[in-house]
C-alpha cells in the first residue's frame, strides 16, 4: 500500500515537472526576431550568425553570463536554430571527470551546438580538456595508467559550444578566452516584461487586459521567466475567481496570494528584511548569519534574494557586513533608527 502511495506521489510530481518543461518549451522564443529585450544582446548575436552563415562556416563559441531566468538557454536554442543545426545539452555539474566531456564530444557532428549550463561548476580536468577541443577541435584520451598510459587523439568535427554561467568571475581565464563572444544579459525593464507577458498570453489564449499584463510585469523582478511563472499563477486565480478575465484586480489579488508584493518581493526577501531589522537591528550582520536566520542556505539568500533587495536599494554591503537602508525600514512598516542610513556603504563582498 505504501508503495503505491508512493508511485503515485511520483508520478504527479513527474507530470507536474512534464506540464512545467511544456509551458516553458511553448512560450520560448524560436528566433532572434521573436525574443523580446536585450537588444545590444540581439544584434550582436545577428551579425555574427549570419557572417557564419554566409561563410558556411560554424559560429564562434558563445559564452552567456547573467542572473538566472534572463533567457541564456533560450539564446542557446535560438542559436542552433538560426543555423538549423542539432543542439546538444548538458551541464557543467554532470561534467565531472574528462572522461564525461570525451564521451559527450565524440558524439558531436559538424556544426553541432553543444549547449553546456552552469559551465562554472565543470571539474578542472574536463575544464582543461574542454579547452583544447574548443581551440583545436581536438582532444587527448588517456588510456591507462602509469607507465604504460597511451594518449589517443580524437578529432572533433568543427562545431560551437554555447556556454552558460550565472557566475562568470569563478571561470577561469584559459576558458573565458576560448569564446570568441561573450554577452552579458541584463535585467529586463517594466515595459519589455509587458510584452513578454503580453506575447505568452496570446500563445495560450488568455484573455488579458493591457493594465493586467503590466501589473503582473511590475512584479516581475526584472526576469521573464518570473514573468512567466506569474503569468501562470495569475490565470490559474483568474479561471476559478474571475471569470477567465486577467484584468488589473485579479493580477494583484494572485501574486498578493502568493506573497509577492507589488514590487516583486516575495516570502524569503521579506523573511530576509524582517531578520535583518528586528532581529539585527539593521545589521550589520554576515550573509551566513543571516542565512540561519531565515532557515535558508547561504547559497539561496546571496543568489535569489541579496541581488533583488540590492537593486531594490533595500540592502547594502558594507566592510562588515549586510545592512538595512532606510527604504528597507520603510517598506516592512517600521522606522529606521536615528543616523542609521549613514552607515558607509561599499558595494564589496564581505566575508562573515
Amino acid at each position: 500500500m505504501e508503495n503505491d502511495m508512493q508511485d503515485e506521489f511520483e508520478g504527479v510530481l513527474a507530470e507536474a515537472g512534464s506540464e512545467e518543461r511544456a509551458f516553458e518549451a511553448a512560450l520560448r522564443p524560436k528566433t532572434l526576431e521573436e525574443l523580446i529585450g536585450q537588444e545590444r544582446v540581439r544584434e550582436q548575436l545577428a551579425l555574427m550568425l549570419d557572417a557564419a552563415q554566409a561563410r558556411g562556416r560554424a559560429p564562434d563559441h558563445v559564452l552567456l553570463s547573467g542572473p538566472p531566468g534572463l533567457g541564456k538557454t533560450t539564446i542557446a536554442m535560438i542559436i542552433a536554430n538560426q543555423m538549423s543545426a542539432p543542439l546538444r545539452i548538458t551541464s557543467g555539474p554532470a561534467i565531472q571527470h574528462a572522461g564525461d566531456l570525451a564521451a559527450i564530444l565524440s558524439g558531436i557532428n559538424e556544426g553541432d551546438v553543444l549547449f553546456i549550463d552552469e559551465i562554472h561548476r565543470m571539474s578542472r580536468p574536463a575544464e582543461e580538456l574542454l579547452y583544447m577541443a574548443m581551440e583545436d577541435f581536438r582532444v587527448d584520451v588517456i588510456v591507462g595508467k602509469g607507465p604504460g598510459a597511451t594518449a589517443i587523439p580524437l578529432e572533433i568535427p568543427p562545431s560551437t559550444v554555447v556556454g552558460a554561467t550565472t557566475r562568470a568571475g569563478l571561470l577561469p581565464s584559459p576558458l573565458r578566452d576560448r569564446f570568441g563572444f561573450t554577452a552579458q544579459l541584463e535585467y529586463y525593464e517594466a515595459a519589455e516584461l509587458h510584452r513578454i507577458v503580453e506575447r505568452s498570453a496570446g500563445l495560450l489564449t488568455l484573455e488579458i487586459t493591457h493594465a493586467g499584463g503590466f501589473e503582473i510585469a511590475s512584479r516581475s523582478r526584472g526576469t521573464p521567466r518570473i514573468a512567466n511563472r506569474l503569468l501562470r499563477r495569475v490565470r490559474d486565480f483568474a479561471e476559478v475567481r474571475a471569470e477567465g478575465v486577467i484584468d488589473v484586480a485579479s493580477a494583484h489579488a494572485a501574486p498578493a496570494l502568493y506573497e509577492v508584493d507589488a514590487l516583486g518581493v516575495d516570502r524569503l526577501d521579506r523573511a530576509v528584511l524582517n531578520a535583518l531589522c528586528k532581529s539585527f537591528s539593521g545589521g550589520p550582520v554576515g550573509v551566513q548569519t543571516l542565512a540561519v536566520a531565515v532557515g535558508e542556505e547561504r547559497e539561496t539568500v546571496e543568489e535569489l534574494a541579496e541581488p533583488f533587495l540590492v537593486r531594490l536599494g533595500f540592502l547594502a554591503r558594507t566592510p562588515r557586513g549586510r545592512i538595512a537602508t532606510a527604504a528597507a525600514w520603510q517598506h516592512i512598516g517600521l522606522v529606521a533608527p536615528q543616523g542609521f542610513e549613514q552607515l558607509p556603504i561599499e558595494q564589496s563582498d564581505p566575508t562573515e
